[in-house]
């Protein structure tokens, strides 16, 4: 036997996920916490999480990479909306720079978590495609995971489609090389994912895209390129430059979100005007006009009206229909109309998962994460040196990421100064706060998993807010010793 098989090896940070969370989390450790070991995880074998899963046609950012890019590292590229290599591109660069790849455990998937209180350490259980399984303890667990279930995509159970001659397949298992020129084509689905596939299929050859949607989403064109930006980074330096246009970016983009839902007519007017800008007069109103207003979904950006032009060249088509089942050749319509394909695009939205499926326990008692709050836009109530992303919905997910990461770089000092083994954010029973509803989203998806999410009361410390401005005072100045954090030393371990 190896006399050393038994030995577990022992870091201060384990980061679950090696995408933009981990990877941003793991760059505030270096910079703001040289002294401390890393160790990152990831089930992949690559780099990237959401960016190196996803290979459809034209997958791009949903967000300005001015704000999806990260405080400390300036978006160099011309495209504000990028596209998915030109963001791995990004992410491969910072991995470089701050030499996170000594600090990457790839290929290893986390199956298990489980915080000793004696120890008050973690030990996580990770195993490879081959299943062989590693153990690794950690003083502080980040879950830098996602939000949701890469291996199952929400299945909207379509009738049918067994009797289907043609290909189905879902945009998060694209298959390499798909052939698609001269075909039909059908794209179930109007989000964000349908409405970046329509245009890049229709670009890249296919005979004619159809975008088939039970509902319709409010979509609006955006310059890909940033004229401000770019104008900037010509007689400013490139951090300077890059600060003022995500300023400028998330100021705007609060503007509108707050706008939307406060004076949502003014929101639909000005949506309206770019509509009938892009499609003319007399464009199909019921095809564009959602049931409900503006930023209750998330908005649909498409870059330089590509998906507009995409419709007005010919290419490209919209139906607003149900399906009432699938047939040899196509897709019949509740309407009793039918619409022929060769291929059918289920964009039909996400699974979502809360803390990667991961089997959490606290001394072997498994966590409910929906029976606890949100502490601080990244902690949990009574649960020790465990904190998460789960990013913004009306603004960019890496917003959150900088501003969480920064907090708890300050949350490890504060830890060190008391020489504490263990901070829990406490909440104690019979005092927990009336529960508020953060997710006040109609999207499927969100609609679909919120029951798996941990609660959320009114007002900070128990919330994960949606106003990024707000949050960046709060988390950057708030005590970290408020009164709510218990901090444990080891002695009280050993004495408890």
């Amino acid at each position: 036997m190896n006399a050393h098989s038994s030995i577990v090896e022992t870091v201060d940070m384990i980061i679950v996920g090696a995408g933009i969370s981990g990877i941003g989390m793991a760059v505030h450790m270096k910079r703001d916490c040289p002294d401390k070991s890393v160790a990152i995880l990831d089930r992949r074998t690559q780099i990237g999480g959401t960016w190196d899963l996803f290979r459809y046609p034209g997958i791009r950012s949903d967000s300005d990479m001015h704000t999806l890019g990260f405080v400390f590292e300036p978006w160099k590229h011309e495209k504000a909306i990028a596209d998915g290599p030109s963001i791995l591109e990004y992410l491969d660069n910072i991995v470089g720079k701050y030499d996170l790849q000594a600090n990457m455990r790839l290929g290893q998937k986390v199956v298990s978590a489980d915080w000793d209180s004696k120890t008050a350490l973690w030990t996580v259980v990770s195993e490879t495609a081959e299943g062989g399984r590693s153990r690794l303890k950690g003083r502080f667990l980040f879950l830098g995971s996602g939000y949701y279930d890469y291996d199952n995509p929400y299945d909207a159970q379509f009738p049918g489609r067994d009797k289907f001659k043609g290909q189905i397949l879902h945009p998060q298992f694209w298959p390499k090389d798909l052939d698609y020129s001269g075909k039909k084509v059908v794209v179930i689905g109007s989000g964000a994912t349908a409405v970046t596939i329509v245009p890049a299929m229709a670009e890249g050859g296919a005979a004619h895209v159809t975008m088939l949607q039970r509902t319709p989403t409010w979509i609006m064109s955006r310059p890909a390129k940033d004229a401000i930006a770019n104008g900037l980074r010509k007689v400013l330096p490139e951090k300077v430059a890059y600060g003022i246009t995500r300023a400028k970016n998330i100021f705007l983009g609060d503007l509108m979100f707050k706008r939307a839902r406060n004076q949502p007519e003014k929101v639909i007017e000005f949506l309206e005007k770019g509509l009938r800008d892009n499609l003319g007069p007399d464009y199909d109103r019921a095809a564009f006009t959602p049931p409900y207003n503006p930023w209750e979904q998330r908005l649909c950006f498409v870059p330089d009206a590509d998906f507009f032009e995409a419709m007005k060249a010919g290419k490209a088509s919209v139906v607003t229909d149900e399906i009432e089942t699938f047939d040899a050749k196509g897709i019949k319509l509740k309407s009793g109309g039918r619409i022929d394909a060769d291929i059918v695009v289920t964009a039909t939205g996400l699974t979502m998962s809360f803390a990667g499926k991961i089997a959490m326990a606290i001394d072997g008692k498994p966590i409910d994460f929906s029976e606890t709050y949100f502490y601080r836009n990244c902690m949990f109530s009574n649960l020790p040196n465990l904190a998460g992303v789960f990013g913004y919905l009306n603004a960019s997910w890496t917003l959150r990421v900088d501003i969480v990461a920064q907090y708890l770089t300050r949350l490890l000092k504060q830890m060190d100064k008391y020489g504490a083994v263990a901070a829990t954010p406490v909440m104690a029973k019979g005092e927990e706060p009336e529960v508020d509803d953060i997710f006040d989203f109609s999207s499927g998806y969100i609609q679909r998993g919120k029951h798996l999410m941990p609660k959320n009361a009114a007002t900070l410390p128990w919330r994960l807010n949606q106003d990024y401005r707000k949050d960046r005072v709060d988390m950057r100045h708030t005590l970290i010793d408020d009164g709510v954090l218990h901090f444990a030393r080891a002695r009280e371990l050993v004495e408890g």
